[in-house]
């Protein structure tokens, strides 16, 4: 199990077992902290109580090293922040602790005296860790490569996840692609007691509810936004002063390593400020990185250049082929474990190895979105919402249900008495799914849905047919009275933040033992942030105004005023050009059909609108091709080492 992750820690491996306990650690190390022995793992307590094994990194483990120092003494051996996590759950419990911490990890902690195991995860989710069951043995790790090597893992696909993949193009925690497979929800500590760890759950713990094993919550970002928004910082400039103080102290501790340290930089607001705050403060220039495409619309590498010379960073371009973007593709199914149909996958894994060649950390402006209202479907969606909901829902569904029966050439026909410059592209059916969703929607949540699902108002092709589970339904509980744009922020943060954007960021710098860290998500910023009023963060039609007044105290305005752009690659047209013959064998009806996971001529459909230029069927399509890559690597792959315990992958 260890080996089968040493991508993500190469420099050093421990295994620990107890034989009477049939308990069993497998650690693999990438140092950053404490290069000596002294940092290995799984690492026991000094009082031998417990044993850790522990990914990530705790930035203030200086701070809670001298309140220990304070409190008891300490036979440190080493300065790792290893250390200083297991004495401090020596002294104070698990739980206490985590509270305590400024950091990211993903942990597993054996106690001696009681016979349980906890696991536990950050509070965003940076360091993703999944659980469940192999045969009769509860098994745990940092990537399912891991659990698919012990010798009784024979799980079958979990429908319930393949329908919200084809909806979000992600699969969100709880759920994984296996049945009885689990991802732990950021946030959360599971406790599992050893006389209960063979008795296999038919679905995941429900948080606080009592039992052998149990699942707990020791941070909320919903309590977090919730007390911000009752308690709102009044004055912009109190609120600026307080976000840039509290975000160059997170910079400033995250930017602290015993290997080489640099950041990523996009050119954009979120990664600018980091920059900014970094250069700032630190002793002598830093190392940025970013990647460049020559297909127009996709190069902002241009952007990254001209940040940089401003602020001074020693910066690393990389321009990258279509061909060399195109040879990372066969690599994502090994990388992510389970499909993942996010296409900035493949830039991210790009600009990540240009990284490592230099350092062995860099630091994110991954984020600032989600906490600020950069995204522009916020606006929209909020907007259109507020117009929706004023007419009475029998008759929204009425009118929505009659326009939407007008095929998208009858509306294309309209369009044409435009100029051809300010005809939008594929209006017809873009015109056409406004009324579906004029027609659908009760609420917001199902206009959000019908927004980012691709078969929205359409017949799935997930077979068999079945209903979205629960789980597909975003989470937009804030207090009664919360704005519809918090709401979707908060939703953002709680799913699509960690099982989209931070599973895209950890596996894509993992897979060349590189370490990401994210200032924005340092839960002293996330605190701020929610008692920074959204009039303060989305003014004039565009989101993340204070973040932008806190970069322009530090670089010229000029410098970033551009349209927003997302880390893109253009696959739709290469699915149309050279990667055809590849998209054409993995979407081949034959194949669907022997498979049995997708309704072939739904599937093909899309493809046909897509090729002829009907519909851009873009992501649509690649979450099944994403799927269908994965299954085929699955099917392909070895998996199973003979294991005599229960074991676990700890980084």
């Amino acid at each position: 199990m260890g080996r089968a992750i040493t991508h993500r820690g190469p420099d050093d491996g421990g295994i620990w077992f107890d034989e009477v306990a049939g308990i069993g650690l497998s650690h693999r190390r990438l140092s950053i902290v404490d290069l000596s022995p002294m940092g290995h793992q799984p690492m026991p307590s000094d009082d031998e109580r417990y044993m850790l094994a522990f990914n990530g990194e705790i930035y203030n483990h200086l701070e809670i090293r001298a309140e220990l120092d304070a409190l008891r003494t300490v036979a440190w051996t080493g300065h790792s922040d290893t250390e200083t996590l297991i004495e401090a759950v020596a002294t104070w419990g698990l739980e206490p602790t985590l509270r305590k911490i400024v950091g990211m990890f993903a942990l597993a902690l054996w106690d001696h005296r009681s016979r349980t195991l906890q696991l536990a995860r950050d509070r965003f989710g940076e360091k993703p860790l999944y659980y469940g069951w192999a045969g009769r043995d509860f098994v745990f790790g940092s990537e399912l490569k891991a659990l698919r090597r012990h010798p009784d893992f024979t799980h079958a696909i979990n429908r319930d996840a393949l329908r919200v993949l084809g909806a979000r193009a992600y699969i969100p925690a709880p759920l994984s692609i296996y049945d009885h497979i689990y991802k732990l929800e950021p946030g959360c500590i599971l406790t599992v007691e050893a006389t209960s760890a063979s008795q296999r759950m038919a679905s995941p713990p429900i948080e606080g509810q009592s039992g052998d094993i149990r699942l707990d919550r020791y941070w909320s970002y919903r309590e977090t936004m919730v007390a911000g928004l009752a308690n709102p910082i009044g004055n912009p400039d109190e609120a600026l002063e307080e976000l840039e103080n509290v975000l160059a102290q997170a910079v400033a501790g995250q930017a602290v390593a015993d290997v080489p340290v640099g950041a990523f930089l996009s050119g954009g607001i979120d990664s600018s400020t980091i920059v900014a705050l970094y250069q700032k403060h630190a002793p002598g220039r830093v190392k940025t990185f970013s990647i460049g495409f020559a297909e127009a619309g996709f190069d902002e590498a241009v952007y990254a250049k001209e940040v940089a010379a401003f602020f001074g960073t020693e910066h690393h371009e990389r321009y990258i082929t279509s061909r060399e973007a195109q040879d990372v593709i066969p690599l994502l199914p090994q990388m992510y474990d389970e499909p993942f149909a996010d296409s900035s996958q493949i830039p991210t894994h790009l600009v990540s190895r240009l990284a490592r060649e230099h350092v062995t950390v860099a630091l994110s402006g991954d984020g600032g979105d989600e906490l600020f209202g950069g995204y522009n479907r916020y606006i929209a969606t909020s907007r259109l919402w507020s117009k929706l909901k004023r007419l009475p829902r029998p008759l929204r569904a009425a009118l929505g249900s009659c326009l939407a029966q007008v095929p998208p050439a009858g509306w294309n026909s309209l369009s044409a008495v435009l100029p051809a410059g300010r005809r939008p592209a594929f209006f017809g059916t873009k015109v056409q799914k406004l009324f579906g969703t004029m027609r659908d929607c009760a609420t917001l949540e199902d206009l959000v849905d019908t927004f980012l699902d691709e078969w929205a108002g359409k017949a799935s092709p997930i077979m068999p047919q079945a209903p979205l589970p629960a789980l597909a339904r975003y989470d937009m509980t804030l207090a009664p009275d919360s704005p519809d744009v918090a709401r979707m922020m908060y939703s953002d943060a709680v799913s699509y933040l960690p099982d989209d954007i931070l599973c895209k960021v950890d596996r894509a710098g993992m897979a060349v033992s590189l370490e990401s860290r994210i200032p924005f998500l340092d839960h002293r910023v996330a605190e701020v942030a929610a008692r920074i009023p959204l009039s303060m963060k989305i003014s004039g039609g565009s989101g993340k105004q204070i973040l932008k007044r806190l970069l322009y105290k530090h670089a010229p305005q000029k410098l970033f005023d551009r349209p927003k752009a997302g880390f893109a690659v253009p696959v739709g047209g290469w699915i149309k050009g050279p990667l055809r013959d590849w998209a054409e064998a993995l979407l081949d009806p034959r194949r669907l059909h022997e498979d049995g996971y997708f309704e072939a001529g739904l599937v093909q459909q899309r493809w046909r609108a897509h090729l002829s230029g009907e519909k851009d069927s873009t992501q649509a399509l690649w979450t099944v091709l994403m799927f269908q890559s994965w299954l085929a690597d699955a099917s392909d792959s070895v998996e199973a080492t003979p294991m005599p315990l229960s074991a676990a992958a700890g980084r």
